[in-house]
């Protein structure tokens, strides 16, 4: 099977799977190209609630494939970088669930969701050391952004792998769940997201990645949608809230 990017739909939660198990799950140039429209069609449609991103098997994902590099570094590179800044700019919420490598490409990947779990036994490592790349900006920055700089420098200077008790203490992990049970804590998970306020989820995440020139909008939106109206009476009336604000409003 040629290496590629499965995705499915189920409960309101977008799914997307890295495949490509004879190189540890590697991401091709062309699964790198593929990832940001596939993004865009989840983020217009309003059944997807939240996204999942993981890898099929034991690893998520070792990183750029490497026979990429051999002709032209700048292509594969501005590709991973577009990949990473589509992920971070998908406008509901995402979780990264790893289990065994998240290295290279895929620890970019996983940066650039909202949420990361993993399971017991998960490496990290951001590696452009071990081959002279200059690790892109704006990657470096998200990475800081999560770690703090001194951990960012540990691992952009060492190339070396941390344990996942060591990314969940600096911030790179969010939880970490015992073996066979990361499934099922993403579907809890995922579950809870979907329940929740999109308006909220939409102007926390803007705000939260540094946006700062849309209080007034988020504000307007607000006044707008009748979610709070909503949350109030259900909170009021003991019950599950129906919200019915959607990403795909328009402005």
């Amino acid at each position: 099977m040629e290496p590629h990017l499965s995705h499915q739909v189920a409960d309101s939660v977008a799914t997307v799977v890295i495949r490509n198990p004879a190189k540890r799950n590697a991401m091709t140039a062309a699964m790198w190209r593929a990832l940001p429209p596939l993004l865009d069609g989840f983020a217009r449609d309003p059944d997807v609630r939240a996204l999942v991103l993981t890898g099929e098997g034991r690893t998520f994902c070792a990183g750029a494939d490497i026979g990429a590099f051999q002709e032209s570094l700048e292509e594969p590179q501005r590709l991973a970088v577009a990949a990473e800044e589509a992920l971070a700019a998908f406008p509901k919420p995402t979780v990264a669930a790893v289990r065994g490598h998240c290295v290279g490409g895929g620890a970019q990947l996983a940066s650039a969701c909202d949420l990361r779990l993993a399971e017991e036994g998960a490496l990290f490592g951001v590696t452009p050391a071990r081959l002279g790349i200059v690790y892109p900006s704006a990657s470096t920055r998200r990475l800081v952004s999560l770690v703090g700089p001194a951990t960012a420098k540990y691992l952009l200077f060492t190339a070396e792998l941390i344990d996942v008790q060591r990314a969940l203490r600096t911030g790179l992990v969010d939880e970490v769940l015992p073996e066979g049970e990361l499934d099922k804590r993403v579907a809890e998970l995922t579950r809870t997201l979907a329940s929740r306020s999109r308006l909220t989820q939409a102007a926390a995440k803007e705000f939260a990645n540094g946006r700062t020139d849309r209080d007034g909008h988020w504000a307007a939106q607000a006044r707008g949608s009748g979610d709070t109206a909503e949350g109030v009476a259900a909170f009021l009336e003991r019950r599950q809230p129906r919200f019915t604000w959607s990403v795909s409003t328009p402005d």
